[in-house]
């Protein structure tokens, strides 16, 4: 990818008009969905098998074709994970009630042997180089330099997002999956809320969150308050919130890993049907049995044993509300996951992302 940080071309990128409530809502379901398939999905098996239908797929694999980074079977595997609002029924209160929009992105590497995993974060307004893609009715979409990242599944959908993936990458994704955020602030109530900590007040006035310093049990309205929340934080960015977003997915790991799931068979029930209708996947996940083979390999995976990182950017000095990959720490971050290793600390040494005061939470 090119270094954009002294040409880019003049309004391009433009801020899209969905109301930022929704946008920040979205962020909960990706990282929500990566704790609970991570560790929570293999203990639903046994009432998976009522719910299939709740399940829906798209065959990417057949609509990409053979144009894609070679597929490396080292026993690692690489999921993209996007929080989007496609089921719009039920999220006409976070932003539009037609169309579809995905602004938050996260690629899951888990190692040889799933013991670890790293994850990639992609800030929504990263500007990258859009390959050409076909739309949801499979007409052609050009290609388009200095896009924003997420424009990409504006444009041509769940297969559009991966190519983009994975020609900025050179990373195969072996997994599609896509998240309802309504669903899965279901899916935190129904989980009995996630504890978290912090460190002093939050207080709020965009994602109107208050909570004093110390502990809390967030049930799902304060979950998505908490990761919305951003005014009140270093310089207001989504870097800064992307941090907070990390805190909560740890946190939302722990819970999931405590939860007896079996004491209840109605909520074991209620659980999983919240589940599988928040959740998209390709082709290959979408039945339960695969969604539940696919779990049970990563079942091991506890949050100290997931690393997790935001793309290295820098600010666009012509937009500072856009954000440009550093080369040299995006080839340190694209080559580790492709060579099955571990994220280098210097791959992030000069990111803008990471340099917020944001780590005010931390699992209860």
């Amino acid at each position: 990818m090119s270094d954009r940080s002294s040409s880019r071309i003049p309004g391009r990128g433009g801020r899209p008009e969905a109301p930022r409530k929704r946008r920040r809502a979205m962020s909960v379901a990706a990282w929500s969905t990566a704790a609970v398939i991570l560790v929570g999905g293999s203990g639903l098996g046994y009432v998976y098998a009522r719910l299939n239908g709740n399940i829906m797929g798209i065959d990417i694999n057949g609509r990409l074709g053979g144009d894609r980074p070679a597929d490396i079977d080292n026993g690692s595997e690489d999921i993209l994970v996007l929080g989007s609002d496609s089921r719009a029924g039920a999220n006409r209160e976070y932003g539009r009630a037609s169309g579809a929009r995905s602004d938050t992105a996260m690629i899951i590497h888990v190692y040889k042997g799933h013991k670890k995993a790293s994850i990639v974060s992609i800030p929504r307004d990263t500007l990258i180089d859009r390959p050409a893609c076909t739309d949801r009715k499979g007409r052609p979409v050009p290609a388009e330099p200095f896009a924003m990242f997420n424009s990409a599944y504006e444009v041509g959908g769940p297969v559009c997002a991966v190519k983009t993936v994975e020609k900025m990458s050179g990373v195969r994704m072996d997994h599609y999956l896509e998240v309802d955020f309504t669903g899965f602030k279901k899916l935190v109530d129904e989980l009995g809320g996630v504890k978290i900590t912090t460190t002093r007040p939050i207080d709020d006035s965009k994602s109107h969150l208050r909570l004093p310093a110390g502990t809390h049990t967030l049930d799902g309205e304060q979950a998505l308050g908490l990761v919305r929340t951003r005014k009140s934080l270093g310089d207001g960015s989504d870097l800064g919130r992307i941090e907070l977003q990390q805190a909560f997915v740890k946190a939302l790991i722990t819970q999931v890993r405590s939860v007896d799931l079996y004491t209840s068979p109605k909520k074991l029930y209620d659980l999983a049907d919240t589940a599988t209708r928040a959740i998209t996947t390709d082709s290959e996940l979408d039945s339960v049995n695969k969604l539940v083979g696919f779990a049970d390999g990563l079942k091991h995976l506890t949050g100290r044993d997931v690393t997790m990182i935001t793309l290295p950017v820098r600010y666009d000095p012509a937009d500072p509300n856009r954000v440009l990959p550093i080369p040299s720490g995006t080839r340190q971050v694209w080559t580790a996951l492709r060579q099955d290793r571990p994220i280098p600390p210097s791959a992030t040494k000069d990111s803008a992302a990471g340099k917020e005061d944001t780590h005010i939470v931390k699992g209860g």
